[in-house]
């Protein structure tokens, strides 16, 4: 793949948390915020360091954090991962498995995306939506890093619905506020939430300061949920949690979840959750 623009238009400064790797120096403590339990896991970002990266098949200049992978006690339906491309590097073959989904986040740098012979550029914000058995490329044509999120999933066919891929940016898009917030909670959806054709929604939650979800919610979704700015309190099966940008959460289904955006910047996250689908017996 080549884009030649990507190599020689500036970036934007990236909004989004995306500071990984490295490694602490032996006189840091070792105590952080980093848990698993029997209803969510916790990744601070402090621990998203160089020695727990993989490299993935296919791929060249490249290495990922994975967030989640489903595992027993954990949740399930899906996987994510914060995938590094080097200037040069991508992938000609990126998904192994032909009945899987994926959906990619650009959170810094500059993505060229190719899916079924169509080129397409991503910068910070920029989001793919690439239905199970899409030929697709990736590649990094620039000089600087390129850091995206990627969320795999099998998917769940449903006759008389075929998914399309989307391609898009979230700065382009109009959020929704929730119901007597005043604006001060809403959710910006890259999918549509009414079409029945994805089984996956990926959306960006935003809280202004003070805002908060003032009841525990508890529901089958399965949900991924990446820091991309501001901080905040989570309660998390009874738990107080408090989190950062450039943390992740992965939380089973029916985990209690509420929280209040602390301030003083807004509180934004990246979430995952499947929907769509009656509860296979």
């Amino acid at each position: 793949m080549s884009n030649t623009p990507s190599a020689t238009k500036p970036l934007q400064r990236s909004p989004y948390y995306s500071d990984l790797g490295g490694h602490p120096p032996q006189n840091d403590l070792l105590t952080d915020r980093a848990i698993v339990t029997e209803a969510y896991t916790v990744i601070p970002r402090g621990v998203m360091r160089d020695i727990v990266t993989s490299v993935f098949p296919e791929w060249t200049g490249t290495r990922a954090w994975v967030l989640n992978r489903p595992v027993a006690g954990g949740a399930t339906t899906f996987a994510q991962s914060i995938v590094e491309v080097s200037p040069g590097g991508g992938s000609e073959n990126p998904e192994p498995q032909s009945g899987v989904e994926g959906f990619l986040f650009v959170v810094e740098g500059r993505l060229a995306l190719e899916i079924e012979g169509q080129g397409h550029e991503l910068e910070a914000g920029g989001f793919a939506f690439l239905p199970a058995g899409t030929a697709w490329k990736a590649a990094n044509n620039g000089v600087d890093v390129v850091r995206f999120h990627w969320i795999r999933k099998r998917y769940e066919a449903l006759a008389g619905h075929v998914p399309a891929p989307v391609v898009g940016n979230e700065a382009d898009l109009v959020p929704g506020a929730m119901p007597g917030t005043d604006n001060k909670w809403r959710t910006t959806r890259m999918l549509d939430p009414e079409n029945l054709a994805y089984d996956m929604h990926v959306n960006i939650v935003t809280f202004e300061p003070g805002a908060s979800i003032p009841f525990a919610e508890t529901h089958v979704m399965e949900h991924g949920l990446y820091v991309l700015e501001g901080k905040a309190v989570y309660r998390l099966n009874g738990d107080w949690v408090e989190v950062q940008e450039g943390d992740y959460m992965a939380l089973r289904a029916f985990c209690p979840q509420a929280c209040y955006a602390g301030g003083p910047a807004n509180f934004r996250y990246l979430l995952y959750k499947d929907v769509n689908r009656q509860i296979a017996l």
